[in-house]
């Protein structure tokens, strides 16, 4: 995650994140969802044709969901530990 953007939840969505993937391809607008059982999931973005949702990118395997979703959710967590009132030259 580049920038802090405040998003007021919505019906789980609680941020949003980019990154860069192996150093080649930067991925943004995916969307963080809490679950009510307090895991997390994430929604890579659509764009809308016609009627249709289109997928703009997501992972083919659950694996590699996996693990994509463990690393944005690691850092998610050391973002919202951070106290911005808290830091030295504030």
């Amino acid at each position: 995650m580049k920038k802090e953007q405040k998003v007021k939840p919505n019906n789980g969505l609680i941020a949003f994140c980019s990154f860069i993937l192996f150093e080649s391809l930067y991925c943004s607008s995916i969307a963080i969802y809490s679950r009510p059982d307090g895991s997390y999931r994430l929604v890579y973005p659509t764009k809308k044709l016609s009627n249709k949702d289109i997928s703009l990118f997501y992972p083919i395997t659950k694996e590699f969901a996996d693990s994509i979703l463990k690393e944005v959710i690691q850092k998610f967590e050391d973002v919202m530990k951070y106290d911005r009132h808290n830091f030295p030259n504030n």
